[in-house]
Order: structure tokens, then C-alpha cells, then sequence
């Protein structure tokens, strides 16, 4: 009864076509899965979609069958694998395993996934890979709160995450997947660190982290709340010293900076922030020579050295100040001890950061002073928060009338200020003028002023002659320095690629012989984020024995910054199994550089800049294994997904969706009765904005998901979520879907019109116009601007004019069909799976492949992913214009091109003749009368009292 029921229904619905009747029924009843020829040629005969658009069965069929393709044909590159192509390598920087995709992944995605399918359609051998970034935090708290292992928590999230994406349509290169957690992945980021160490790139020294007194543990900075307390035993956060690794990144600042301008197709926002990170800047460094008197605290120095970016600026220094971290402080403990170690306690709970935005600086008076090193003058020298000890030598000359921070330190400790530039538009005024309090600073260059010998002159000058001087008097140098400070890489987590590194009481630091490469995570442990580094703890781990002496000796319980791990997977994707070598050379030099790479701006400055100095450092090594010094050709960077919110006026308390009560054009808690405003902000579970990307996919489809991220807004903007937006997409998929349908029914009926391009309407000539233009517009949006969603909109135009085509006589015309088929192929990397099914019907309907033209595609292909690129008709290009004959008085005075869309438009033709170079016949002549015969592409002036 159940086969006699579901061949009944077929034949219900398709009762002339009995062929077709079986083939629905196959369902239903054992049938071969190959049709012979002749079976197939019957058939395809008969084709049209189902009647309505079922995206849930259609997209789940689609995603089984490409998920056997993928799994039958393998991508396996190789040093030699078609060489004859052009390489292109499309990646989206690989996601954190949180378990769970946002919209912000479905956007980054969707964008590298568009990429990938365009240039794989235009030719390319096309290298899209995913992985993921699976070392972190997170994990390790999930370990404490949830009492599961990291790793098993780490894998589960994996594979949940690859199932979403795998929903969406994506279609990665899994073959080339990787996870940074994985020992095959993270024995090399391993060998990396020991090769750094080999070159002396790789150091450790003592340094400040923030420090929890009560669990005796290293904290994250996102792990400090704003009121400088520990989230989860709520101490004060304190500053301690500790031995950490570093990786010596300024090597490189140079380069760093310089390549940042040959870096053309990256945005100028982020080469921007590269730069101020980086931060250059040329000035000097200058000693100023301690005062040794009985008033004095005794010290061993005898220079403080500072740097300054303005030595012009030399003349108005009223204090030297020092960092709470610089050596000078170290010997001031016997003075004012206690004073001092308050104060050095305050500074130690506050980050970096705090201290450079504090509005009110804290200082110490040391009760120092330093000489002058051009008057002599004793300057006082104050020990200052807003000095950080990493940046130029952890000193500076404080200059009160020409610094902001310097500014607002001297008010709070009534030290004197002095100009000393003058804006170049302002009259100098007396040079008798020594000392002037001002309300506010004069940051700029101008002319120097109240400073001896260089008054008078520009400060660019003024600077080299005060640099001329101090050498010449052995006090001072020209300097070059950068505000990028060396990398410090050593996490006291456990959920980390461990340092390969030994600690031995007779041989100090050992690396780790690489035979004995990866050193592994212990799987004994209970991860308790309590009292310092977890795997200390773990003492049948950390207790080995010395690769040197052969004595006992201890490992290093840090493990490695997570930007370590994924500051060079973009060299590994090419050949992730390779068990040998970091790579092999042949493969990345065949793939990198990346020519998408794409991602957040919020990667910007960290992720970004870390990626550049591993390439940059693998390219110095000479062995030719990484071609180019920059890992990214063109940087992509999307703009955030903010979702509608809702928050109390009064409160600014968040409301959610679900609770507000709308009442015209004002909104309300449906609770509290409380107005709302509505904004859009970027979506967090705290501000009940956010949207499940897979309920959108359950109610609407990927396709529709998809078109809506990527339609609503340019690739760099903010995106605001509106359910609003994907209702519209869904409804043009739906009218998509009808077009394409009433196409097909009509063929299985009447049979699939023959393409004759020699015999062609008018109407057929415009419709072909439109295609092709179509053809140019989404070519140049996708290719190379890379503007999505005018690609969508170019789209919809051409389906609005398929529409009105069919509703005015065209929908059996062979023109229609070929704007079927260009659609259909020009959609497909933005919405593969509808385009799929439509291009299976219509290639199918064209079973003798007469419509094998270079826009039209291959009727023998039957995967609209494998077809190549429309390319559009010259031929149909031209007939967007036409040779207008204009007379006057029934006379030919020439020939002009007009566009076709005016033919036979008295008004449009005779202002296009008026703009002309017929324009002043026009004008000797008084118009009588305009004729435009209809269809003869001919306009007459008739024309009294001619002069």
C-alpha cells in the first residue's frame, strides 16, 4: 500500500507523464541510481522544480550530496597540482570553538565563501580551508564550571560548529583542516619558538603581571573588572614581577613599518593603527647629569637619560620624570622608604592603560634634582605613573608648556612652565619673557622662543641643533624609537601550547631537543584556576630530566599567548599533515601569499601585526620555505552585526525582544510598563540582541540568510539586523523560484525554444541588453570591488526585467532562457544552493546542449559550481545603441548614436541633438514641427525662416 500510495500521488499530480510519475515515486520504490541514455534523454524532456520553494528539503539534499562529493573527490595539493592554473587562496580568519556560531561568523563566512566560489568559477585553483583557533581562556573556565576536560570540551564545540557551517552552504576545503590544539599542529608552533630562541628573538626576563593575592594566580587583563578586581575571587588586582617569555618583535620594527605602505589593498584604517602601534618617532636621547650634594639621597647613577621627540623643546624643561619600574627608583629605598612603597603600591594597582588615561597623574618627589645640560639649572626629578619603563628608557624631560600629560602633572605639583615655541602665526613676543603659567598647552611646532641661542629659529632646526650640541658634548644622541614593545608571550594557563624549554640547576635554560618535539599537555590534571601556573602542579609532568648534564631538572609550566598559535596557520593550511616539516616549502611557495584574507577590524593591531613578524622572521631565514616577507596580499575587513535593542530611558536598563509591547512609533516594557528607546548596538547576551543564526536557517533557509548578510550592508559598515530585511530576501527567493518554474512548465509543454541570434525583436534586443549589462555589473561588483550587495542589487534588477519580460510576451522567448541561466550563474557564489537546483532543471531542459555559449554555461555540467564565469556578449552590448539619420527639412545632415532606450522618444532624441554638434543648425531656424517615424530610427526638423 505504501508504494501503490506514493506512485498514486506522482501520477496524481503529473497524470500525463507517466515517466515523470515514476521517476517522483522513486522514493517509494528500489530503482537504479544511474538512468541509461535513453532513460535520460526521455526524461530530461520533462523537467520543472516542485511547486512551491521547499528550502528546508531542498538545501538538506544539496548539503548530503556535496558532502559526498567531497568526501569521494579529495583535495590533495601537491607542489605540481595545476601548475597551469592560477593560485587563489580565500581565507576567513579561522573562529575560536565557543560551540556555537554568531552572526558575526555567518557574515565573515558568507564573504570568504562568495570569494571562494566566484574565483574558482573564473578559473582559478582556488585554496579555502577552515580551521580553528582552539587554545584559550574559555576553555579552561568551561573545565572549572562545567567539571569536563578542556580538550573534550574543545572537540565537542568543533564539531558542532563544523555541522553550522556546514548548514550555511560553506564550502571549505576540509581536507585541510587543522585545530591549534592538535600535537601534529602544535609541535610545530613549538619548533617555531625554539627556532626564534636559536636566533635570539626568543628571551626571558622579569615582568609585571596582574596578580590575584587570594587565588595566587596570573590574570588576564579581561579577567580585571573596572574597578581593578579580580572576577572571580574579587581581590584587588595587583602588579607583579615575574619571570616571562618574550619574543624579540622590535627586530623588525623597521620593516614593520616601512612595508605598511606597499601593503596597497589593505584598508587605510588598519595600516593607520599598524602605524601608531608601531609608532615611530624620531628625537634624542639626552643625559642629565644627577646633583650629587648633602641633600641629596645617595644614589650609584650618575645620567638619568631621557628620550624626547622635540628637542626643541630643551629649553623649557622644569622636571625630569622617571617610571615607578626604572632602576633610579630601585635606590631610593632607604629614603622616605615608606612613603615611597605606597606609593609604588598604588601604581601597582593600576593597569598600563589606567595610567596613561588617568586625568589626574600621580607623582613622588624623589627629592633628586639633575643639571641642566645646556643652562646648568637644577631640575627637579619626580618619579610619575604616566612614564611607562618600556617605552624609549623609561624616563622623559618633562616640558610642561608643550605636553598635555606633562601639563597637567605641573599643575598638580606646582612646578614651573615655560614656553617655549610660539605658533608661527603669532607675533614673538619679547624675547625677555623666561617663565609664563598658561591654562593651556601649545603642542604643535612653531618658532622657538625663550631659549638662548636657537631663538628664532623653526623648530625642525631649532631640534637638529640642539642634537648637534649634545653630541658634540658627549650628552646626548639622535634616536630612533618605536612605541612597540617586545612580545611577551608566557600565560600561566593550562590550556596552552606548553614552552619547550627545561630549567637545570647546572645548565640554566635548555631548549627541548626537537626529536623530542611536541611536548604534550598532561591529561592528570584538575584544572582549579587557584594558586599560580596549573601545570606546577602536575609533578610527574614538570620533573624530567636535563637533555644536557642528564640531571635532574624541571620544565617551564608556562604555556604560549593563543596569538602565537595563529600568527602563521595560514602557513600551514597548504600542507596540514605533514609530519616532517613545519611545511613544505614547494607548497607554501606555490600559495602564499593569501590573496583574501578576511576578517574583523578588531584583529587590526595584535593578530595582524604578530602574523607579520612570524613571515617576516620565516623569510629571513633564507632557505627560501616562505616567499614573501607579507603573509597578506588584500585585507578584507567586515563590519560588526548590531541587532535591534531595547533599554529603559530611565535606566538604560536592556529590555528583551520578547517583552516589549510596541504602540505605534514608541515602544514599552510589557512588564514594568516603562518607555523604551531603540537602538542598534552590537549583539551580547547581556543585551538580549542577539539572533541564532540556525533559527533563521530553520524559518527562512541559508540561501535567504546568506543574501540578507550580505545585501544589507557594504562589506567595511556596521550591519543592523532587521527580521524585516530576511523577509524580503525570502520573498525574492520565492519569486526567483516562480520565474524560473513558469519557464520550465512552459518547456515541458510546448518544448525549449531554439537560440537564433540573426532573428531578434526588439523587445528580445533590449531584454539581451539588460542580461549582458547584468553580466558587467556583477563581474565588476564581485571580482573587483568586492561590493556584494550591489551585486544583489544588480541581480534583482535583472530579475525585476526577466519579470516584466515574461508578463509582456517574452517567458517563451530563447532570450528568457539565457537570462535564466545567466542569473541562475551569476547568483550561484551567493546563494548555492536554490541556484543548484534552478541550473540542474534548466541544464537538464537543454539536454542537447544548444545553449553552449560563453554566458550561457554548459548544459553537460551538471554542478553550477564547476561552471566557468558568464562572459559577456559584445555583440549584445552594441545593441544598446543605434544610429539615429537627423535631418532638417527632409534633408540628411549626419548620423549620431543615441541609446537604444530613446528610440522613437520625440523629447529624449531632440535633447540629445541639442547637445550635439547639430545644435546650431537649430538655432538658425525656428522649429516648426519634429518628426520621428516610428521604427526608422530617423528624426526630422522642420525648419522656418533658415537663415
Amino acid at each position: 500500500r505504501r508504494v501503490h500510495g506514493g506512485i498514486m500521488r506522482a501520477c496524481g499530480a503529473y497524470f500525463r507523464h507517466p515517466l515523470r510519475a515514476v521517476r517522483l515515486a522513486s522514493p517509494f520504490v528500489s530503482a537504479p541510481k544511474r538512468l541509461t541514455l535513453t532513460q535520460w534523454s526521455v526524461l530530461s524532456r520533462y523537467v520543472h522544480l516542485a511547486p512551491e520553494y521547499n528550502f528546508s528539503e531542498l538545501e538538506g539534499r544539496w548539503q548530503q550530496q556535496w558532502r559526498r562529493d567531497s568526501e569521494t573527490n579529495k583535495k590533495v595539493l601537491s607542489s605540481e597540482s595545476n601548475l597551469s592554473k592560477e593560485k587563489y587562496y580565500a581565507l576567513a580568519q579561522f573562529p575560536y570553538p565557543s560551540g556555537s556560531l554568531h552572526m558575526g561568523h555567518v557574515r565573515v563566512y558568507t564573504i570568504s565563501d562568495c570569494i571562494a566560489r566566484l574565483e574558482t568559477m573564473r578559473g582559478k585553483e582556488v585554496l579555502h580551508p577552515m580551521g580553528w583557533d582552539a587554545f584559550g581562556l574559555p576553555a579552561e573556565n568551561a573545565a572549572i564550571e562545567r567539571g569536563i576536560a578542556p580538550a573534550e570540551w574543545t572537540k565537542s564545540n568543533i564539531a558542532h560548529m563544523r555541522q553550522q557551517l556546514d548548514s550555511l552552504g560553506f564550502r571549505f576545503d576540509w581536507d585541510h583542516e587543522l585545530s591549534t590544539c592538535d600535537p601534529s599542529y602544535y609541535r610545530w608552533t613549538q619548533w617555531l619558538f625554539l627556532k626564534l630562541r636559536e636566533k635570539g628573538l626568543a628571551y626571558r626576563k622579569q615582568a609585571y603581571v596582574n596578580w590575584d593575592p587570594v587565588d595566587q594566580t596570573v590574570l588576564a587583563n579581561e579577567q580585571v573588572d573596572g574597578n581593578g578586581r579580580s572576577w572571580r575571587s574579587g581581590a584587588m588586582v595587583e602588579r607583579k614581577l615575574l619571570p616571562q617569555w618574550f619574543f624579540k618583535i622590535t627586530a623588525f620594527a623597521e620593516s614593520l613599518n616601512e612595508e605598511l605602505d606597499r601593503l596597497n589593498q589593505w584598508p587605510e584604517l588598519v595600516r593607520s593603527l599598524q602605524r601608531q602601534w608601531i609608532g615611530k618617532s624620531r628625537g634624542a636621547l639626552i643625559d642629565f647629569e644627577l646633583i650629587q650634594d648633602a641633600t641629596s639621597p645617595t644614589v650609584t647613577s650618575k645620567f638619568v637619560r631621557a628620550f624626547t621627540t622635540r628637542p626643541d623643546t630643551l629649553f623649557g624643561v622644569t622636571y625630569v620624570a622617571i617610571a615607578p619600574e626604572h632602576p633610579l627608583t630601585k635606590e631610593l629605598t632607604q629614603d622616605r622608604a615608606e612613603a615611597l612603597q605606597r606609593y609604588l603600591h598604588e601604581v601597582n594597582l593600576k593597569s598600563e592603560l589606567d595610567r596613561l588615561q588617568a586625568p589626574i597623574p600621580k607623582g613622588f618627589d624623589t627629592h633628586l634634582r639633575v643639571k641642566h645640560p645646556f643652562t646648568g639649572e637644577p631640575i627637579a626629578v619626580y618619579i610619575a605613573d604616566y612614564v611607562l619603563p618600556d617605552y624609549g628608557t623609561g624616563a622623559v624631560m618633562g616640558v610642561p608648556a608643550h605636553d598635555i600629560r606633562d601639563h597637567s602633572f605641573a599643575k598638580t605639583y606646582n612646578l614651573p612652565i615655560k614656553t617655549v615655541i610660539q605658533p608661527l602665526s603669532t607675533a614673538i613676543k619679547s624675547q625677555q619673557q623666561t617663565e609664563q603659567t598658561v591654562s593651556e598647552c601649545y603642542t604643535g611646532y612653531g618658532t622657538v622662543i625663550n631659549s638662548s641661542v636657537l631663538d628664532g629659529l623653526k623648530s625642525e632646526d631649532a631640534s637638529e641643533q640642539v642634537v648637534q650640541k649634545l653630541v658634540q658634548r658627549g650628552i646626548g644622541e639622535g634616536h630612533v624609537q618605536y612605541r612597540l614593545r617586545d612580545w611577551l608571550v608566557s600565560r600561566q594557563r593550562y590550556w596552552g601550547v606548553p614552552i619547550p624549554m627545561i630549567h637545570c640547576q647546572s645548565c640554566g635554560e635548555v631548549p627541548v631537543p626537537v626529536s623530542q618535539l611536541p611536548v604534550e599537555l598532561p591529561s592528570n590534571i584538575t584544572v582549579t584556576n587557584r594558586g599560580g601556573s596549573p601545570l606546577s602542579k602536575v609533578e610527574d609532568w614538570v620533573n624530567t630530566t636535563c637533555p644536557k648534564c642528564n640531571g635532574a631538572a624541571k620544565r617551564d609550566v608556562d604555556t604560549l599567548d593563543t596569538f602565537v598559535d595563529s600568527s602563521w596557520y595560514f602557513l600551514r593550511f597548504p600542507d596540514p599533515q605533514n609530519a616532517q616539516k613545519i611545511f613544505e616549502p614547494s607548497l607554501v611557495k606555490r600559495w602564499l601569499p593569501v590573496d583574501a584574507y578576511i576578517g574583523g577590524v578588531e584583529h587590526a593591531i595584535m593578530h595582524l601585526l604578530y602574523s607579520r613578524f612570524i613571515t617576516r622572521f620565516l623569510h629571513s631565514l633564507g632557505d627560501s620555505s616562505v616567499p614573501s616577507a607579507e603573509p597578506f596580499t588584500k585585507l578584507i575587513t567586515q563590519g560588526m552585526v548590531h541587532g535591534k535593542t531595547y533599554k529603559e530611558k530611565a535606566t538604560g536598563k536592556y529590555v528583551k525582544n520578547s517583552n516589549v509591547r510596541l504602540e505605534g512609533s514608541k515602544a514599552f516594557d510589557a512588564e514594568s510598563g516603562a518607555e523604551l528607546e531603540m537602538t542598534f548596538e552590537k549583539m551580547s547576551k547581556s543585551k538580549h540582541n542577539g539572533v541564532d543564526p540556525m533559527d533563521l536557517i530553520r524559518e527562512f533557509g541559508s540561501d535567504t540568510t546568506r543574501l540578507t548578510i550580505l545585501f544589507k550592508a557594504p562589506i567595511d559598515f556596521v550591519l543592523e539586523w532587521d527580521i524585516h530585511d530576511v523577509q524580503g530576501q525570502f520573498r525574492w527567493m520565492k519569486r526567483l523560484w516562480s520565474l524560473v518554474n513558469d519557464f520550465l512548465l512552459h518547456a515541458e509543454q510546448h518544448g525549449l525554444p531554439q537560440p537564433n541570434y540573426t532573428v531578434v525583436s526588439r523587445e528580445e534586443q533590449k531584454l539581451r541588453v539588460s542580461i549582458h549589462q547584468s553580466i558587467q555589473a556583477v563581474t565588476q561588483a564581485l571580482g573587483r570591488d568586492r561590493t556584494l550587495n550591489t551585486a544583489i542589487a544588480s541581480l534583482m534588477k535583472l530579475s525585476n526585467t526577466l519579470q516584466e519580460a515574461a508578463s509582456e510576451g517574452l517567458g517563451k522567448s530563447f532570450v528568457m532562457f539565457e537570462g535564466l541561466r545567466v542569473l541562475t550563474l551569476l547568483l550561484s557564489p551567493m546563494a548555492p544552493h536554490i541556484t543548484a537546483e534552478f541550473w540542474k532543471a534548466l541544464a537538464q531542459t537543454d539536454s542537447k546542449n544548444i545553449y553552449r555559449f560563453k554566458w550561457c554555461g554548459d548544459s553537460s555540467v551538471v554542478d553550477v559550481h564547476q561552471q566557468s564565469w558568464p562572459e559577456a556578449d559584445e555583440t549584445a552590448l552594441k545593441w544598446d545603441t543605434f544610429n539615429l539619420v537627423v535631418q532638417f527639412n527632409g534633408k540628411m545632415a549626419g548620423v549620431m548614436e543615441v541609446p537604444s532606450e530613446h528610440e522613437d522618444m520625440e523629447s529624449e532624441l531632440h535633447k540629445l541633438v541639442l547637445a550635439s554638434k547639430y545644435a546650431q543648425q537649430l538655432e538658425n531656424g525656428k522649429v516648426k514641427k519634429i518628426i520621428v517615424p516610428k521604427g526608422r530610427k530617423v528624426i526630422n526638423f522642420v525648419l522656418e525662416n533658415t537663415k
